[in-house]
């Protein structure tokens, strides 16, 4: 499939980066209840962007397909149909179409408009979908309820907890009077985390200076008109996007003295100062747990809750804390664990 998924993409000037090992001799299994040994699955693995957090997802759900596999006895193939959209709607569409043509056993997009896709990509054939870090799966449509998803489609939620990191903005500096709002509209998972703090900053009487972009020279110029209104902190929700341009902006924030919040742990890994929310390492285990549920218990997404995980460990970039002469030791007491991180591209 790769083969053939790269010629197309090369014909259509697409991105060269999606490669991988040849087609494999794989034995389909969809669905057929309990396997009985030696049996092959074959898992589609499509993540939205090249990112520290999403990186940290996919290693994550292989490992556990390569674990639950070994304890069942059974072969979960995702080395031949694991790609990356690299953000790109027509990468992501092709990418879907070639997983169906080839009849993969489940899907598994990582991050809201990779889930979109994969929606829209099953809604004849009704392939198993299971989706990571989708930070709103109501609002974005993928399912009608938490609880009881009632279509092909479950997964993980990393929704973020908005007024607990507005919180943390406010124990560093109580005399916090203007706060930047730094993401992409475009990006499902920002809408509501975005909604949350301009409700949060009016009710505090703080105010909100809004900046947005759709790619890193857009963000970078996003950011640059933050400096520029001189906010005294800056919050990104979980936003890929933002994510990206990270390496390329924390030090405009640094240099400016101003402290950069995000909805990722990714963030702070990249020069942020402070990054919240779950453990994406989690997300991943919990996403690779539920794909084993499906293809080998005979279990159906739609009788599967989405399952959301405890949101509350900040991780906080020690050299920008230093930089900025940030105290952030009250964050032990707001916060479930605080771990300390020094910048780098991607987690060991």
């Amino acid at each position: 499939m790769k083969k053939r998924l790269a010629f197309v993409m090369s014909f259509v000037m697409m991105f060269s980066c999606l490669s991988g090992c040849g087609a494999g001799n794989s034995q389909t299994a969809r669905n057929t209840g309990n396997p009985s040994g030696g049996k092959t699955y074959k898992v589609g693995i499509v993540q939205y962007v090249d990112d520290a957090s999403l990186n940290q997802i996919q290693t994550a759900i292989q490992e556990e397909l390569d674990e639950k596999g070994e304890e069942l006895g059974v072969t979960f193939n995702y080395q031949d149909y694991t790609f990356n959209g690299q953000a790109d709607q027509s990468t992501l569409n092709q990418i879907m179409t070639e997983l169906v043509a080839d009849e993969v056993d489940i899907i598994v997009p990582i991050a809201t408009p990779t889930a979109v896709v994969a929606q829209s990509a099953t809604e004849d054939n009704q392939i198993p979908v299971v989706f990571s870090a989708v930070s709103d799966p109501v609002t974005a449509g993928l399912v009608e309820n938490m609880e009881a998803p009632d279509s092909n489609l479950t997964g993980v939620s990393d929704a973020l907890n908005t007024e607990a990191v507005l919180n943390l903005i406010l124990a560093a500096n109580p005399d916090t009077k203007k706060i930047g709002l730094l993401y992409d509209k475009s990006q499902d998972s920002s809408t509501k985390p975005v909604e949350e703090a301009k409700a949060y900053c009016q009710e505090k009487g703080i105010e909100v200076v809004e900046k947005t972009g759709t790619t890193n020279d857009e963000i970078s110029l996003a950011a640059e008109a933050l400096i520029a209104e001189k906010t005294d902190a800056v919050f990104t929700p979980t936003d890929n996007t933002v994510m990206t341009a990270e390496l390329a902006i924390y030090e405009k924030f640094l240099n400016a003295g101003i402290p950069h919040y995000c909805g990722a742990d990714s963030f702070a890994l990249n020069g942020a100062f402070c990054g919240y929310g779950v453990n994406y390492e989690e997300v991943g285990e919990k996403t690779g747990e539920m794909v084993v549920e499906i293809l080998t218990d005979g279990k159906k997404p739609a009788d599967l809750p989405v399952a959301t995980l405890d949101n509350g460990i900040a991780t906080v970039n020690t050299e920008t804390a230093k930089a900025l002469g940030l105290d952030y030791s009250m964050f032990k007491e707001m916060c479930e664990e605080v771990k300390e991180i020094t910048t780098a591209k991607e987690f060991e």
